[in-house]
């Protein structure tokens, strides 16, 4: 295995201050600290070329385990091992194997032109000039950068400084990709273009990606597994369409009807979420799916009909919230 992580823990001192003036001065003499258990015994593994989606909602400990991973922090306890190094020794040999994306974080030069961020790399990770050349033309490429090179980093859009933060991040083709919300703020176009390129890198250089978001749609487009996070706690690991299959046993049925009908002439057909009279939405048993589609068209008045699976989204929500145990997935 590539990336093995073994009961990992990690747990933070916090400081707590009461407010006001009396506050600092009781915590100047006594401070009161609390520990807050970002990560509690986490286990998991992942093989060379995966994609894997890391959920949870904010401070579950996703980015917690990212920095982990990448040598920025000390687990508490626990046994973590990448490539076969120990990410916290920070050797050199490892550091050139893998990336860290945030994507709220800035690694370029503000007022200097994206370019010169990627010379610095250069230096930095020693490449050699030939394949520093091969490399910046193929991203160039890849991510459409030709026309972005020489403006300062301050001057592009948000999109565009993050394609080049792409870019900048694996000129030295790093074999691991950790992936902290790559498309936070991005229009939809241009999250559509770094999900297409995540998934080209990974294919054209088998690279090992880890990606955390909260766009759902990020992670049904590149993720086949996902790893789900809740307080610390590790919910669920494995594949994603067999998670909303088990959590959701059942489609969306969508139609719209050439007349008006009431709830109860579609009732018969499953459950109905939503209906307008001449749209509606009806909840079928996945293994029903066909038999009520096809007696919905013969039926009754049917202008168009399709069949969706059920919003993501939802079904994650379910599994943060308690509504759906992990013994049950």
């Amino acid at each position: 295995m590539l990336i093995e992580v073994r009961n990992l823990t990690k747990h933070y001192q916090v400081h707590q201050k009461e407010p006001g003036f009396t506050g600092s001065i009781k915590s100047f003499i006594s401070r009161r600290y609390e520990t807050v258990k970002a990560v509690e015994d986490v286990s998991f593994r992942i093989a060379p070329g995966e994609i894997v989606g890391f959920l949870g909602p904010n401070g579950a400990g996703k980015t917690t385990i990212l920095k982990v991973l990448s040598g920025l922090l000390y687990p508490t306890s626990g046994e973590v091992s990448v490539m076969g190094y120990i990410p916290y020794q920070r050797k050199k040999e490892y550091l050139r194997q893998f990336t860290l994306i945030m994507g709220q974080k800035n690694q370029l030069i503000w007022d200097l032109p994206a370019v010169e961020s990627f010379l610095v790399n250069q230096a930095i990770y020693q490449i050699p000039e030939a394949d520093f050349r091969k490399t910046m033309a193929d991203l160039a490429d890849l991510l459409e950068l030709e026309p972005l090179l020489k403006k300062q980093v301050r001057k592009l859009s948000l999109g565009e400084r993050m394609k080049c933060e792409l870019a900048s991040a694996l000129l030295h083709r790093p074999k691991i990709l950790f992936l902290d919300e790559p498309t936070i703020g991005l229009d939809v176009t241009m999250q559509m273009k770094i999900r297409s390129f995540i998934a080209d890198y990974n294919s054209e250089y088998k690279a090992t990606v880890i990606l955390t978001s909260h766009y759902m749609d990020d992670v049904t487009a590149l993720c086949k597994r996902v790893i789900i996070i809740n307080k610390g706690h590790l919910l669920y690991d494995g594949d994603l369409k067999l998670l909303v299959e088990r959590v959701a046993p059942y489609k969306l049925v969508k139609v719209v009807l050439m007349e008006h009908l009431p709830n109860g002439k579609l009732q018969a057909y499953g459950q109905v979420e939503e209906n307008n009279g001449y749209q509606a939405q009806i909840l079928v048993p996945r293994e029903e799916t066909s038999q009520m589609a096809a007696r919905l068209l013969t039926e009754l008045p049917v202008a168009d009909e399709t069949i969706e699976e059920p919003a993501i989204e939802g079904i994650i929500s379910r599994i943060f919230t308690g509504d759906t145990h992990v013994a049950d997935i």
